[in-house]
Order: structure tokens, then C-alpha cells, then sequence
């Protein structure tokens, strides 16, 4: 399993933000979104900022998925 934020992305292009609008709003770094982009480990901490500022749960940004799937494995 992994993670991915491809609904992060989704959520920030309905509510017409962009990634340096998310940093700002949410308080993180860009080094942070920059993670977030490459689906990369980041802290519960991280994704609760993000969850707040965006009036949202956390499965609105975030999702597991099988990588065996994606693999056809």
C-alpha cells in the first residue's frame, strides 16, 4: 500500500488555491507541499494544518491505495 494526494490536488483546484495559497493558509513550508506533491512521507502534524485550514477530513486529501494494483501485479 501507499499513499497518495492526488485528492489534495483536486480539493485545491475546486476551491480555486493554489499550492503557494495552501502554505500560506495552512502555516507549512514549502519543502512540505513540495513532499505532499511527490507523495512522499510527511507528519500527522503536517496533514492536521492542512485539514484545519481547509475545513476538511483527512480522507478528502489523502487516500491508500495497492500498488500491486497499479502494477497489475
Amino acid at each position: 500500500m501507499t499513499i497518495t494526494y492526488r485528492k489534495l490536488w483536486i480539493l485545491l483546484n475546486s476551491k480555486r488555491m493554489k499550492k503557494k495559497d495552501l502554505c500560506t493558509l495552512a502555516g507549512i513550508s514549502h519543502a512540505s507541499v513540495a513532499k505532499l506533491v511527490k507523495n512522499e512521507n510527511i507528519t500527522m502534524d503536517i496533514l492536521v494544518k492542512i485539514c484545519t485550514a481547509l475545513e476538511c477530513d483527512i480522507s478528502d486529501i489523502a487516500e491508500l491505495i495497492d500498488t500491486h494494483t497499479i502494477e497489475g501485479t
